[in-house]
Formats: structure tokens, C-alpha cells, sequence
């Protein structure tokens, strides 16, 4: 599906980036006169008959693919919330700063590996592990729809702005004794370019401006990391496999860290040890879903010594053991949510899960102690809790409490000590609401989910590889612009336009969200620093790829609300959203992890060549 572009919003590109966040978060108090009576349109939002018709359908010509693979993974029924975004923000825990509901694979998190992805369960009637999620929209009735959308001469009111970037010490496979100091060296140098980032982003006079945080902080910030992950990968790889470290490149500038709320706030995030999850869900009953919580371990990485080569293989397959154990107990938290007393997450989860990470440390250590010197007390590191709760939280894991924004801190004595100080850690969703950093009021379930794997109008399609990352919209068009931002407003029965806006439906219409993901990928990667590069968007008019990309599945997700039509009108209807966007809907944005089976994929592929529609 590909987009006309109209007039007004050809006018909104070429305006100033800042400008044209202020349109587009639709920051203007000035509504329209109201006719008959009824209610005055609200400045960020449109009644649907007033949006033009924009979206086009290329016509599929004779080497084109029209099929259509549907597949069902539900509307989230399991409650899988999440502030964790584990495609754009990996490893840091609660990065999103905003939830997400997720569908799919159950055990993905911030901290999982692709390999601990592939043995999950599933909420996908046909097996697929892939992951699917999005912002949530929340009903708050004592929401200012005059306020909607942030100005960016207003985004310092969100608190002090901090560059937060991906770990990579606990994300690295074992690392080779004789390249230690090298790749030590190297995790210090990415400490320092993150602490100058930062020093630049505390000097300004506007850091909020969309030109200073893409060209003067994140821009080059990603090229210097870039290089420096590529030496690290290169070290390793003299005596391993070599890591790929691409989707730890791309860091981001975040506003606040505080807990639910409201802006700017700086409080101590929620801790959750197991009793306190179990108890917020026992008083939540059936009216809210409590939030998922996710499993916490000391980071086993950073505290290894380098590791002989005859070990490397041993110790990199238990270290894949370890986090397929994590992702393991992740699962059992989503499908025994409300289970039990007080005392079965210790008993059932976090108590076994110790069991099994003290026998797969012991044998890390025995595989180490053949050729070099046994490393002791990794016992120490068996015990996990639930996010940054007190079971296992900060005194446990390696100096690192946040994820790993200090590119793996460490004081115990391991391989990778740097100089960076770990960050603030970000608030986790609380309260039977699970509100957060400003976003406020009740979740509203979907009504449906429709999940298609689409063809391309001008050639045939081939299979995405495994693991492949996408993220289609921006989360953040006010601080870095809107040049990857995208409309994915409209409402059932009008699915011919879609709007920047949030939309007001007609009576009996469903408000519905479109995210239409890039259907033409490189060939070669399947994630790029920022997380876009590796893919693009079919001509608009054709459906032609770019050159030297080639066409695949194009993925559709359609999310479809029962909203009450006097919610609408009042604008008491909103996204989630990271701080300074202030449930922008221009903010709104998908993301997918692509974790289907060899065979499902060729079923995907064979079903869109054939111009089909199948499920």
C-alpha cells in the first residue's frame, strides 16, 4: 500500500522541521466555528469525511505478485505490556518511555537474542514467533485536547535531555582471551563518546531542535559508534565467530525519566519484587490487565575473564542457554499471570530459573578452568528478580542497573570495566492503569488485528531473512523531525485516506490505525544502525523497488478501536507517546521482528507470488 501525497502536507515537508512538528502535533488552539450545534473540531483532530482521499493502489502488472498472506495473532488477549522496545531500543529496559502492546512471540523483552526468540510460544495461530507491537491508545477524560502535540519551543518542560545508547558489554558472545584488552579498550571508547555526547547536549542553548539532535549529537554519535562496534567485532573475530553489533549502534536523546503522572518527573521508578506484581494484579480483578513484568539476571558477560579459544565454543552455547532460560521464564510470566499466592512467582519462575543458570555457570567456569585459570564465584550471579525489582536487581548486576546505557559498567572484577556512570534507570509502567511518563488513563483494548503479508505490484517477492528488524512512523518527529513520520489515521469504511490526525468517525465506523511497513529490503542485512537503512519504500506510483533493493512481503498490520463517538468529539482519546511528543498522532509507529520459520516464509512468499489469498 504506498501513499499520494497532497498539496497540504507537500507544503508541511519543505516548511522547517520545527515547524512543521508544530502542524503536525496539531499544537494550534484555535477550532474551527461549530455548525448545528454540534461540538467545534478540536485542532488535533479531523472528522474523517474532511480528509482527502491520499492513499494509492499501484495496479499489479504482469511480473507483479497480488496475493495476500493474512495471519492471526489475536489482539493481545495474553496482556503482554510492555515500555520495552527491543527492535529500536535494545537493552534498555523500559526504553520506549511509553507502552506498547504486543502480539506474537511471548518472551521477547529489551534484553532478548535472536537465538532466545526462536523457541517461544507463540500467541499466532499458525506458529509464527515473530513479534508485533505498537503504542497503545488510552481513554483519559480529563485529557486538554487543545494541548495535544508538543511545541518544541515548550520540550525542555519535560526534564533535563540525556543521549541513552544500547549496551554492548552483556550483548557480546564470549570474548577471547587474547583480544581482551583490545575489546576492553574499545567498550571504554564507546563510554567516552557517549559522555561527550552528553557534555554536548548539556551545553546547549535548544537541545529540543531537530537539526542540533540529528546532526550535531545522534548523527555523528552513530558514526563513531559504528566504527568502534566494527573494531570490537573485528578483534573477536581472529579467534570466533564475529558478532554482529549492528542494531547496537543507534542511540537516542530521551526527556525525563520519571514515573507515571506526568512530565518532568524524576521519581525512583516502581520496583517489583514478586509478591508486589502478584498483589497489583489480584486488586486490578478483571477491569485492567497489571503490567507484564519481565525477568532481571546479573549480566554473566560482563563478569567472565577473556576466554581461551579451545572454550569458546562451550562458553558461547552456555551463555545462549542462559538467555534462552531467561526468555523461558519471560513466557511463564505472561501465561501464568494471576496464578497462585503471593509466593509462585519464587517458587514456580525465579526459584528453578536460579537452579538452572548455577548449573550452566558451573560448566562456564569448568570449560574455562581446562586451559586457563577457573574463574570463581560465578554462583553469585544465579539469583534473578523481576525488572529492576529487589530480587536480583542493582547490587547484583555488574554496576549496570538501566540496561546497559553505560555500554556495561562493571565492578566486579570482570573484563569489562568502563569509565561511563550508568544512567538514571526509567520508570516502569505502574498502577492498574499503566501509566507512565505522562501517559495517562485506561488502556483501550483492539477490536481487531489484522496481520497481511502483502505482494508488490511491479515483481515478485522474496523471503525476508530471519530476524529481520523494521520499524515503520517515528516516535519522535518533534525532536528529530518528520521525515520518517507517517499518517496511519482513518476509520472502517474509509480506509481510501488516512490522516495525521486522530480522526472522528461516523457512527458505527471503527477508528482504525494502518501501519504499512517497507516492502523492499538490500539483500544482504537484516538491521542497520538506525534501524531503516537496510530497507525502503516502494515507489509510490509503481511500486518499483529502489535499486539494489529487491521487493519482499510487504507487512500491513490494521488496528481497529470500538471508540465511543462522544470520546472522539471531546478528544478525550490518545496515543502513548514519549514525553515531548505529548500523544502526538503523528507520532504513531509499528514495529516487527520477523522470527517466522524457514518453511512458514516460503509459504508466506509462494502464496503472495501466486496472487492468492491465503492464511
Amino acid at each position: 500500500m504506498t501513499h499520494r501525497v497532497t498539496d497540504r502536507r507537500k507544503f508541511r515537508l519543505i516548511a522547517s522541521l520545527s515547524a512543521v512538528a508544530v502542524v503536525a502535533a496539531g499544537t494550534a488552539t484555535v477550532a474551527l466555528a461549530a455548525k448545528n450545534g454540534e461540538p467545534a473540531p478540536l485542532a488535533a483532530f479531523a472528522p474523517i469525511e474532511k480528509v482527502n482521499k491520499n492513499v494509492v493502489e499501484p495496479k499489479v502488472g504482469k511480473n507483479g505478485a497480488g496475493g495476500v498472506f493474512t495471519v492471526d495473532c489475536g489482539t493481545n488477549e495474553e496482556g503482554k505490556f510492555s515500555a520495552d522496545n527491543p527492535v529500536a531500543q535494545p537493552g534498555l529496559k523500559h526504553g520506549a518511555q511509553h507502552v506498547h502492546d504486543f502480539v506474537g512471540n511471548l518472551s521477547i523483552s529489551a534484553e532478548s537474542t535472536d537465538e532466545s526468540l526462536v523457541d517461544s510460544e507463540t500467541t499466532c495461530r499458525n506458529g509464527d514467533r515473530s513479534s508485533y507491537f505498537w503504542p497503545v491508545v488510552r481513554i483519559n477524560p480529563k485529557a486538554n485536547p487543545q494541548d495535544v502535540g508538543s511545541n518544541p519551543d515548550k520540550i525542555k518542560d519535560n526534564g533535563p535531555a540525556e543521549v541513552a545508547c544500547p549496551g554492548v558489554a552483556q550483548r557480546l558472545p564470549a570474548i577471547p582471551q587474547r583480544v581482551r584488552d583490545e575489546v576492553v579498550q574499545n567498550l571504554r571508547q564507546l563510554a567516552q563518546q557517549l559522555k561527550e555526547a552528553n557534555d554536548r547536549v548539556a551545553r546547549a542553548q535548544n537541545p529540543g531542535d531537530p537539526n542540533f539532535v540529528n546532526n550535531t549529537v545522534l548523527g555523528p554519535l552513530r558514526s563513531k559508534r559504528v566504527a568502534t562496534l566494527e573494531r570490537i567485532a573485528n578483534a573477536m573475530s581472529r579467534s570466533a565467530r564475529k558478532p554482529n553489533l549492528t542494531s547496537l549502534a543507534d542511540c537516542d536523546l530521551r526527556w525525563g525519566h520519571g514515573g507515571g503522572g506526568g512530565h518532568g518527573s524524576h521519581s525512583k521508578p516502581r520496583k517489583f519484587a514478586a509478591e508486589g506484581v502478584l498483589q497489583q494484579a489480584e486488586q486490578n480483578g478483571a477491569e485492567q490487565d497489571a503490567a507484564t513484568p519481565t525477568i532481571k539476571c546479573p549480566s554473566v558477560r560482563e563478569a567472565l575473564p577473556g576466554v581461551p579459544d579451545q572454550a569458546l565454543d562451550e562458553v558461547d552455547s552456555n551463555l545462549d542457554q542462559l538467555d534462552k532460560q531467561i526468555a523461558e521464564a519471560n513466557q511463564r510470566l505472561v501465561k501464568t499471570k494471576g496464578q497462585g499466592g503471593a509466593n509462585f512467582i519464587d517458587n514456580a519462575i525465579l526459584g528453578p530459573l536460579k537452579d538452572k543458570r548455577v548449573a550452566t555457570l558451573d560448566r562456564i567456569a569448568i570449560a574455562i578452568g581446562r586451559n586457563a585459570e577457573k574463574p570463581q564465584g560465578l554462583d553469585r550471579l544465579a539469583k534473578c528478580g523481576l525488572n529492576e525489582g529487589e530480587e536480583g536487581g542493582e547490587e547484583n548486576n555488574g554496576g549496570n542497573n538501566n540496561g546497559g546505557n553505560n555500554n556495561g559498567g562493571n565492578n566486579n572484577g570482570g573484563a569489562t570495566t568502563t569509565t561511563a556512570a550508568p544512567a538514571p534507570p526509567l520508570a516502569a509502567p505502574t498502577g492498574k492503569n499503566l501509566e507512565l511518563v505522562g501517559n495517562n488513563g485506561k488502556i483501550v483494548r483492539p477490536a481487531q488485528v489484522k496481520i497481511e503479508y502483502r505482494g508488490n505490484a511491479a515483481s515478485k517477492v522474496t523471503g525476508m531473512p530471519k530476524f529481520l528488524k523494521m520499524v515503520v512512523g517515528d516516535a519522535k518527529p518533534t525532536s528529530r523531525g518528520p521525515a520518517n513520520a507517517r499518517a496511519t489515521w482513518t476509520c472502517s469504511g474509509f480506509e481510501d485516506r488516512l490522516s495525521d490526525k486522530y480522526v472522528i468517525c461516523p457512527n458505527g465506523s471503527k477508528v482504525m490505525r494502518v501501519h504499512d511497513f517497507a516492502g523492499c529490503w538490500d539483500g544482504k542485512n537484516a538491521d542497520s544502525a538506525n534501524h531503516r537503512d537496510h530497507v525502503r519504500f516502494a515507489d509510490k506510483q509503481t511500486g518499483a523497488c529502489p535499486q539494489g533493493f529487491k521487493a519482499i512481503p510487504q507487512l500491513r498490520i490494521s488496528i481497529s478501536y470500538n471508540i465511543a463517538r462522544d470520546v472522539q468529539q471531546k478528544g478525550q482519546y490518545q496515543l502513548d507517546a514519549f514525553p515531548e511528543e505529548n500523544h502526538n498522532p503523528f507520532s504513531d509507529h509499528n514495529d516487527f521482528a520477523n522470527v517466522n520459520s524457514d518453511q512458514t516464509m516460503a509459504k508466506i512468499v509462494k502464496c503472495v507470488n501466486d496472487g492468492r489469498k491465503c492464511s
